[in-house]
């Protein structure tokens, strides 16, 4: 019986990633060349009301939960739409990060991000109506460890800002329209 050292398994989850990374990027490569139209995705998740102010979401067979804490009317058992937004921005950040870390081979041995985002509630209210409702800032800091000089490393953060879907979201506007059904 072999045991993996924790050496041994980051070495190989890291073959694994380049090896998935390097696999997509040639499938979508190919597949976007033989027909453009499959590089146009359609994202679909829906949401039910639950408890006092929750949602419950469902993205395909993954189903998660949201709510506001207690101080937002809420019943606090999940994190709040802000948290969550900020959070899919982290993840796509770590994806991105991941891509362009592989494509630029620049060695990532590990990642985090953080997001701090402020938010004057006074817009949410409606007790001020030229505060922004939104985040009116966000920060984000990434750690990266690995063995590449800082210039390298601020090579891929370039890459990643002009590429990330989610950073994009929060950086330029986007075509939204809603309709509502009576039920």
């Amino acid at each position: 019986m072999t045991l993996l050292t924790n050496e041994t398994t980051t070495i190989d989850l890291a073959a694994d990633r380049a090896a998935r990374l390097t696999a997509a990027g040639e499938a979508w490569n190919s597949r976007i060349a033989a027909k453009p139209t499959t590089a146009e995705l359609t994202y679909a998740v829906t949401g039910k009301g639950v408890g006092s102010v929750g949602t419950v979401l469902k993205a395909g067979t993954h189903v998660f939960h949201i709510d506001e804490p207690e101080g937002l009317a809420g019943d606090d058992v999940a994190a709040s739409p802000v948290e969550i937004a900020l959070g899919a921005l982290i993840a796509c950040q770590v994806v991105v990060f991941r891509l362009y870390a592989q494509a630029l081979g620049i060695q990532v041995d590990d990642i985090s991000v953080k997001a701090e985002g402020d938010l004057d509630v006074r817009g949410l209210f409606g007790i001020d109506d030229n505060v922004r409702n939104g985040f009116s800032e966000i920060r984000l800091y990434a750690t990266i460890a690995g063995p590449e000089t800082q210039e390298r490393y601020d090579e891929l953060r370039d890459a990643v800002d002009a590429h990330c879907p989610v950073l994009d979201l929060f950086a330029n506007p986007t075509a939204i329209s809603t309709r509502v059904v009576k039920g």
